[in-house]
């Protein structure tokens, strides 16, 4: 039965006492799982949705799995990362690194209120973890759900949070013709649908709705939740109903060459060059994980010299991604009906950016250098948008006014146009459904300050400490960084994380009566001659802000955003950003 929000604290409590091993039963299949309780709430771990990537089914869409009948899964212990650099997470956020790994990796973890069960129907969250396609899994502490799900059922509007692995760089978006032909194209991107798809079928047996499953992703995880937007071209029912995508939903270069150029350099690392590109694959196949990865990494690092964005990109191939992303959009081709939250941070790429920029000549160099497509006369164009004098250095950080303005427009390219462009485009097929925010608050900056990098602000990832409703845990780590979350920090944990699980329960953030945040509309603009609007979170003007004129709070106003924003999201400079 569905357990009320008056009953499910008292319920949840009795069923924690009685019952110090959860269980979910499949009577279909007469499969039990066996998870845990850990921090007050429940979760199952290592949970297998797919076969084993490695040998003849790497690169090839993921296999389903299907646990033996009768059988019981025990899901008390931490599954296997795809492969990556191991202990290749680093700074003071970095609560967590990778040093497990193998190619039988595709496994998911549920985390549900104690005491929840079949038939409760409790909304789902799924988070895709991100790391520029490249590093990532599914036990980082960053993204651990138990204050999040202990946060929702505090709000009295309990979800589901599950957490899944895909598979990255070279082993989960590798291209080539032969990989084409075969259907082998964004694997990693096909190992999240296959996730979903498990769930639709099972997250019902674990008390969940597979009707009300919010996807949600960070970085290159918000790219993967725009993409399974845009999968198939729409033409295919989507498993889920709800998308959230913080710091990125779409990226410049999906169509450039960066994708097929390092998979090039892959294939001639690893002496698999000369042949024909079926030769080549199963050249690839042949190699055990560690030679492949290591033909992965050395040549990662000669590839990231030479861009400054991201190189392991999904691939239009016809099928997952059967035009590009813009042409998807501009033609409505995308799931249809979805509600969605899109965001940034204010200062999202500060850490990011070439800290020694100091000239007007540098900055044409590093925006020029990301997109290496646009021509001497559109890059005029959006430097003129602008001005150096909108900016101002910080001496005691030793980063110049064209630092800022070189972040600045790098974030807007990035992170802000791009998504509100895919946002209006979805709120003119679903009007007042697309919610867009600003992060504007973070408990990272001094912690960064203290490792030698100072003045980033309120940089990427500055959202999640608080999304996921724990920002006590970065002051408990290990790791002896500044940290020191205030009572405003701490509120604001409450506001975001309730803010998120109530988007995923009801299609909006805000909830009268709840600690949410207040006055959170729809970004759609309202009237004759009104702007879109952004939710700012967090910051000394916390609230619903117009992006210009007297309804503008002052974290926007000074930003410009409807007019760099028409130039960028115009089809002339998007033919020229390859995506």
């Amino acid at each position: 039965m569905r357990l009320s929000s008056a009953l499910w604290s008292a319920g949840s409590a009795v069923a924690a006492a009685c019952n110090s091993d959860p269980s979910a039963f499949d009577a279909s299949r007469g499969v039990t799982y066996l998870g845990l309780q850990r921090n007050g709430i429940e979760v199952f771990l290592n949970i297998p949705f797919a076969e084993n990537t490695g040998g003849a089914n790497r690169f090839r869409p993921p296999v389903p799995y299907s646990a033996p009948a009768n059988s019981t899964v025990v899901a008390q212990t931490p599954g296997h990362a795809c492969p990556q650099t191991l202990n290749a997470l680093s700074g003071p956020n970095a609560l967590s690194s990778v040093n497990d790994t193998s190619e039988d990796c595709l496994n998911l973890n549920i985390a549900r209120p104690a005491g929840a069960q079949a038939g409760d129907a409790l909304p789902v969250m799924v988070f895709i973890y991100g790391g520029g396609f490249w590093l990532g899994f599914n036990n980082d502490l960053r993204y651990a759900p138990d204050a999040l799900v202990r946060e929702s059922v505090a709000n009295g509007l309990p979800v589901i949070e599950v957490n899944i692995n895909y598979r990255l760089g070279v082993f989960g978006f590798g291209v080539s013709d032969a990989l084409r032909v075969e259907g082998s194209t964004n694997a990693g991107l096909r190992d999240q649908r296959l996730a979903l798809e498990w769930l639709q079928a099972n997250v019902a047996n674990f008390g969940g709705d597979p009707s009300r499953v919010t996807i949600f992703g960070q970085s290159s995880g918000g790219l993967a939740v725009g993409m399974q937007m845009l999968a198939y071209g729409g033409a295919r029912e989507v498993p889920f109903q709800r998308a959230i995508c913080e710091s990125q939903a779409l990226e410049p270069g999906i169509t450039g060459n960066f994708t097929s150029d390092a998979w090039a350099r892959v294939v001639a690392y690893a002496g698999c060059d000369g042949s024909s590109s079926e030769d080549e694959v199963a050249c690839l196949r042949e190699l055990d994980t560690q030679a492949m990865l290591e033909a992965a990494e050395a040549t990662f690092q000669s590839d990231i010299s030479d861009n400054i964005g991201d190189i392991w990109l999904p691939t239009v191939d016809d099928d997952f991604l059967p035009a590009a992303p813009s042409t998807l959009i501009r033609e409505s081709r995308f799931a249809e009906n979805i509600n969605a939250i899109i965001g940034w941070c204010q200062d999202d790429l500060n850490l990011f950016t070439d800290r020694s920029i100091s000239t007007p000549d540098d900055t044409r160099a590093f925006i020029g250098a990301y997109l290496p497509a646009m021509n001497s006369t559109t890059l005029d164009g959006l430097l003129t948008l602008y001005p150096s004098t909108d900016f101002s250095a910080d001496v005691a950080a030793g980063l110049s006014a064209e630092f800022f303005r070189t972040a600045r427009i790098w974030r807007d390219i990035f992170m802000v146009c791009m998504p509100q462009g895919f946002g209006a485009a979805i709120a003119a097929k679903n009007p007042e459904s697309v919610y867009l925010f600003e992060w504007n608050q973070t408990l990272l900056e001094p912690a960064y300050a203290s490792a030698g990098l100072p003045g980033v602000g309120v940089f990427h990832t500055s959202d999640l400490e608080y999304v996921f409703g724990d920002v006590d845990r970065y002051n408990k780590s290990a790791q002896g960084y500044p940290f020191n979350p205030s009572s405003r920090d701490y509120a604001l944990a409450r506001r975001g994380s309730r803010s998120w699980s109530t988007f995923a329960t009801l299609g909006r953030p805000s909830l009268e009566g709840h600690e949410t945040f207040v006055g959170w509309e729809s970004a759609s603009p309202v009237g004759k001659n009104a702007s879109w609007r952004v939710f700012v979170a967090g910051g000394p003007h916390e609230g619903l802000s117009a992006w210009e004129g007297p309804e503008a709070i002052p974290e926007v106003a000074t930003q410009r955003l409807s007019e760099r924003c028409a130039f960028l999201n115009s089809e002339e400079v998007i033919a020229q950003m390859q995506f």
